[in-house]
């Protein structure tokens, strides 16, 4: 029994000296990386162990400084991989084990700072956010925006397009924001070969970018214009401030085994858009930005929240309808040129999918962790082919549902009720448009028409 006794003594001991060890691990800097984006730095201190630090800011001249306790070894910083205008330089200094980091600030600004866990192919990380508001600003007023006028649809009425004059109106393109997934320091899903996600993602969106901004009547934007991370939560608020009809975000699936395969098209699910309706009716003061004009009514009535709750939900079913309508349309699409993962639009809990006024699809083009879809992916001409069949069924949607004051709807609303002795050769000779544009709008197979039949003249 005294053996017993001692030996668990012991045992105890080791553990208490070993738990000791590891809150007692040393710390050391092993790289810093600059994520510079339109409105915010990142820097990323790579770190040796999960760190313990404080901070503080400092004025005139502009500072943060960071304390990083527990540091043995050097305390001298390594190379810094990056540059920002916001930071002018990074300098330590160091006492016994703590490492203090300067750095020095072009302007004031409100850090962010927090630790990441280990998450290939990073270790421990500490995370300094620097929001830049002088970019915001300037980025939001270079923004590619239109003002658009009112119309009767719920999709509308929750947005904060602004009404203008019947005497200036015009047909307007159609917005489609476009979101490379991950950027920066999310990397996404790493391929067998080693190749990141989000450097497929970017390449793809820019090539959809350049493909829609040929078409008359449609215009992209990008949610991000290089490799520097977007928090989720923004992507919805650029693509509003952008005043988009559809938000298209771009990514590569993975999976824990090579075997998987395919595209797939994810939309909003049922539950996510009930929770996020009622998070939003929370947010008064962001209202005005979803709300449109009822916001006047209900800002100045306390008593008519559930008049707020009612927009609010025609809105988000507005947009989860015409989601699952686009996603059938790119699926159709996608079908001809890759393997479809899934042949069913899917529903997630996803949040670049979340805006209640802005539909929204969220496109996996194929599983970056098969090696030979990878290889895929990888290539361009299979680029060119993803990009054109995303393209297609954006187009083919909005030509069968477009805004009723888009140009598409202008197009739209040109019909011809075929007379006897008319030929569909004919008829495109007389709108001076061809059989293919023909064929393609009005679904037909063939070049077969009838008398009577309504025909649709792009």
């Amino acid at each position: 029994m005294k053996k017993t006794n001692a030996l668990l003594a012991h045992l105890i001991l080791y553990c208490l000296l070993l738990q000791s060890a590891v809150a007692f691990a040393s710390n050391q800097v092993q790289n810093i990386r600059i994520w510079p984006s339109p409105d915010n730095t990142r820097v990323v201190f790579d770190l040796a162990a999960a760190p313990e630090y404080k901070y503080f800011t400092l004025e005139n001249p502009e500072r943060l400084v960071i304390d990083l306790s527990r540091v043995t070894g050097a305390t001298t910083l390594p190379a810094i991989s990056g540059e920002a205008p916001l930071i002018r330089d990074i300098r330590s200094s160091g006492t016994k084990n703590t490492m203090r980091i300067v750095l020095d600030l072009s302007s004031a600004v409100k850090p962010t700072i927090f630790a990441l866990t280990p998450t290939p192919p990073y270790g421990h990380r500490l995370v300094v956010d620097l929001p830049d508001s002088k970019a915001s600003s300037s980025s939001a007023s270079s923004a590619p925006v239109e003002t658009r006028p009112v119309t009767n649809s719920s999709a509308n009425t929750a947005s904060s397009r602004q009404a203008i004059p019947a005497t200036v109106r015009a047909a307007r393109d159609i917005i489609i924001a476009i979101d490379a997934g991950h950027g920066g320091e999310d990397p996404g899903s790493i391929g067998p070969s080693g190749i990141y996600e989000k450097n497929l993602t970017l390449p793809i969106a820019k090539q959809l970018l350049e493909t829609i901004n040929r078409e008359p009547g449609m215009k992209a934007t990008m949610v991000r214009t290089g490799d520097y991370y977007v928090h989720v939560n923004s992507r919805t608020d650029i693509a509003r401030r952008m005043q988009a009809d559809l938000l298209v975000s771009i990514h590569a699936d993975a999976f824990t085994s090579p075997q998987p395969k395919g595209a797939s098209v994810w939309v909003l699910s049922l539950r996510r858009a009930t929770s996020e309706v009622g998070r939003m009716l929370e947010q008064t003061e962001r209202h005005g930005e979803l709300l449109g004009g009822v916001a006047e009514v209900i800002k100045d009535s306390a008593n008519e929240r559930y008049l707020a709750q009612t927009v609010l939900d025609l809105s988000m079913n507005h947009s989860m309808v015409t989601a699952h309508q686009v996603a059938n349309q790119v699926l159709s699409e996608l079908g001809k040129v890759t393997t479809l993962h899934k042949k069913e639009p899917q529903a997630a809990s996803l949040g670049v999918l979340r805006a209640p006024d802005i539909p929204s699809i969220l496109v996996e083009v194929g599983f970056i962790s098969n090696p030979q879809e990878e290889r895929l992916l990888r290539s361009s001409s299979h680029q060119q082919k993803l990009v054109q069949s995303l393209f297609n069924g954006l187009r083919r949607h909005f030509e069968l549902s477009p805004p009723a004051d888009s140009l598409f709807a202008q197009r739209r609303s040109k019909e011809h009720r075929v007379q006897a002795g008319e030929s569909l050769s004919l008829l495109a000779q007389r709108y001076n448009v061809s059989l293919d544009e023909l064929r393609r709008h009005n679904e037909l197979r063939n070049d077969s028409i009838r008398i009577g039949q309504v025909l649709r003249i792009p």
